[in-house]
C-alpha cells in the first residue's frame, strides 16, 4: 500500500506529481497568542465583585519546526485544549498570530487552511457521528473537501483505514460496533484524510482503557515516522508523552512554564511545577530523600490568578520577588533549546525549600 498521496507535506496530487521539498524554517509559529470567555453577565460580577473573564490561554508564544512531535502537557484546566482548538481555527483568539509555513492564519480559515492543521478529539465515543458508517464519515469528508477524485474516495477510503490497522470490514460498520481504541483508530484516520501538515491529538488516550493507550500511542509514533506528520500531542500524563515526544512545552495556568527536550526535562526539569509533575509519576520504587514533592493543592481559579508568578502559591521555593514580579520564559545559557519561566530556574544554587511549602493559598489573588 502506497501512503504518499497521505504525507502532510506533499505537493502532489494522488496524480502523482513530483514531490517539492518542504520549505526551510518552522512548520508552526504561534506568538502572544491569548483567548479569554466572558462568564455570566459583567454587571453582576461586579457588583458582587467577581471577576466574570476567564484568561484560558494568556500570552503563549510557541514554534514546532516540521517533523516534530511536540507534546504540550499540564493539568487539567491549565488551557491546553482551547490552545489546541485556537490552532485548529474552532475557537477564535482575542489576540495574536498563528503562522504556517510562514503563512499568518486568518481568523476566518479557508477550506485549504482548514486541512493543514487536523484534530483528533479525546473522547472517540461522541466525537464521530453515530448516524453513518465509518465510510460514510469518510466520504462525506472527502467529497466535501475534494482531497480525490470521486472515482477514487473508495480506495481511499480503505488506504486510510488500513493505515490505522482496520480492515475492509470496518467501511460498513458503524461506530458503536467498535470498541473505544477502534473508535479512535477511525478518528485518526479522518484526520489523515484531508493530508495535514500539523496533527493535533488532544488528550487521544485518556478517555480508553490502560491496556489500549498503548496501541494508540504505537499507532502514532508509526504515522509519525511513515508519514513524516508533524505531531502536537496533548496530555496531562508526562509518563504517556516520554517515548514519542521530541520536545515538552509545560503549561500552567494558561502560559508555557517550560520548554525543552524530552530526555532534558526529565532528567533535569527546571521549573518546581515541572519537578512536582515528574515526581507524581508513579514508579517502583520509593523516592529518594531530597526528591522534589509532588504538587500540592489544586491551581488557583484562572478567574483570580495570583500577581507575580502564577504558581507561587504552590511553590515549595517561592520568595517575595515571585510575588512582585511575573517572571519570563527564559532560556538557559547553557542550553538555548531549554527554557523556564521561573526567577530561580536557572540559578547556581535555588532557594531553600520552606517549611509547609507548596500549599495553595489565595493570598494575593488579582481579578
Amino acid at each position: 500500500m502506497t501512503t504518499q498521496p497521505l504525507g502532510g507535506t506533499a505537493a502532489a496530487s494522488a496524480a502523482g506529481a513530483v514531490l517539492l521539498p518542504p520549505p526551510d524554517g518552522p512548520l508552526l509559529e504561534v506568538t502572544d497568542l491569548a483567548v479569554s470567555f466572558s462568564l455570566g453577565s459583567a454587571l453582576i460580577a461586579r457588583m458582587r465583585h467577581q471577576a466574570h473573564v476567564l484568561h484560558a490561554v494568556d500570552g503563549v508564544d510557541l514554534t514546532i519546526p516540521r517533523g516534530e512531535a511536540l507534546a504540550l502537557v499540564g493539568e487539567s484546566g491549565s488551557g491546553k485544549s482551547t490552545l489546541a482548538r485556537a490552532l485548529a481555527g474552532l475557537q477564535r483568539p482575542d489576540r495574536g498570530q498563528i503562522r504556517l509555513d510562514g503563512k499568518v492564519l486568518p481568523a476566518r480559515r479557508s477550506r485549504a487552511d482548514q486541512r493543514k492543521i487536523q484534530m483528533v478529539f479525546q473522547d472517540p465515543y461522541s466525537s464521530l457521528n453515530p448516524r453513518l458508517t465509518v465510510g460514510g464519515i469518510l466520504h462525506e469528508l472527502l467529497r466535501v473537501h475534494h482531497v480525490v477524485a470521486r472515482s477514487e474516495v473508495e480506495s481511499y477510503t480503505r488506504e486510510l483505514l488500513g493505515l490505522v490497522g482496520l480492515g475492509e470490514e470496518a467501511v460498513n460498520a458503524y461506530p458503536r460496533q467498535f470498541s473505544g481504541g477502534q473508535r479512535q483508530r477511525v478518528a485518526i484516520a479522518r484526520a489523515l484524510a484531508l493530508r495535514p501538515e500539523l496533527l493535533v491529538a488532544d488528550e487521544p488516550v485518556s478517555a480508553l482503557d490502560v491496556s489500549v493507550q498503548a496501541t494508540i500511542l504505537n499507532l502514532l509514533q508509526d504515522l509519525r515516522a511513515e508519514l513524516g506528520l508533524t505531531l502536537l500531542l496533548i496530555s496531562h500524563n508526562l509518563a504517556v508523552v516520554r517515548h514519542l515526544c521530541d520536545r515538552i512545552a509545560v503549561m500552567y495556568l494558561g502560559r508555557l512554564i517550560e520548554v525543552g527536550p524530552t530526555e532534558t526535562l526529565f532528567a533535569k526539569p527546571r521549573h518546581p511545577y515541572t519537578q512536582g509533575l515528574l515526581a507524581a509519576i508513579p514508579r517502583m520504587t520509593f523516592a529518594a530523600d531530597g526528591d522534589a514533592p509532588a504538587v500540592r493543592g489544586d491551581p488557583p481559579s484562572p478567574l483570580r490568578i495570583p500577581a507575580g508568578c502564577r504558581f507561587r502559591t504552590r511553590c515549595p521555593i517561592a520568595q517575595p520577588i515571585c510575588e512582585q514580579e511575573d517572571p519570563v520564559l527564559t532560556a538557559s545559557n547553557s542550553d538555548p533549546a531549554h527554557s523556564a519561566a521561573c526567577h530561580f530556574a536557572f540559578a547556581d544554587v535555588p532557594p531553600p525549600r520552606a517549611a509547609g511549602a507548596g500549599e495553595a493559598t489565595s493570598e494575593g489573588a488579582r481579578s
